[in-house]
């Protein structure tokens, strides 16, 4: 389930679409969810960014749902948290194919992050995102056109200005 925030929308900025939602969090649960994306996603908040983050029970099955595509095209703004996992998982990179085609389609602003990886693994698909992607081909091989397209959106992503956040350089230190 998403939280939002308790303040309104701003009516200063007009859009011919229709926004729920100031910002949408793409992300690998297991690798950021109570890490990185959790802070994040409470920074947002106290700022009054209305920011959607799904709830690991929308993810019961794989194929993704009307609702999450809503509020993908419903967002002003996506943040991709691209960790070592993301391309694992079949529900993100369909996220991310839908992040792509509103950038793409409504000039929606996109903002990656790379969370422990460098951006040069996710563009060529190298390590992690090489085995995720033999599996893929494996359990996708009567689908290869949607395995290229996954491919190419990370690609694509991978050539955006982002930020690059390494947990090591970021770790609290214990208060004396």
């Amino acid at each position: 389930m998403a939280s939002t925030s308790s303040q309104a929308p701003s009516s200063s900025v007009s859009y011919s679409i229709s926004t729920d939602w100031d910002v949408f969090l793409s992300f690998h649960g297991d690798d950021s969810r109570y890490k990185f994306t959790s802070h994040l996603y409470a920074a947002l908040d106290r700022h009054g960014v209305r920011t959607y983050k799904d709830d690991p029970e929308l993810r019961s099955g794989e194929v993704i749902s009307d609702a999450l595509f809503q509020a993908i095209q419903g967002s002003k703004t996506y943040i991709t948290v691209l960790s070592e996992n993301y391309a694992f998982s079949p529900w993100c990179l369909d996220e991310l194919v839908e992040i792509l085609n509103c950038h793409k389609t409504r000039q929606r602003l996109i903002i990656p992050v790379f969370y422990n990886i460098d951006p040069s693994i996710v563009r060529h698909q190298l390590g992690s995102f090489s085995k995720a992607f033999e599996k893929h081909q494996i359990r996708f091989a009567g689908k290869m056109e949607k395995v290229t397209e996954w491919r190419l959106a990370l690609a694509e992503i991978a050539q955006f200005s982002g930020k690059h956040i390494h947990a090591k350089r970021y770790s609290i230190l214990p208060l004396s």
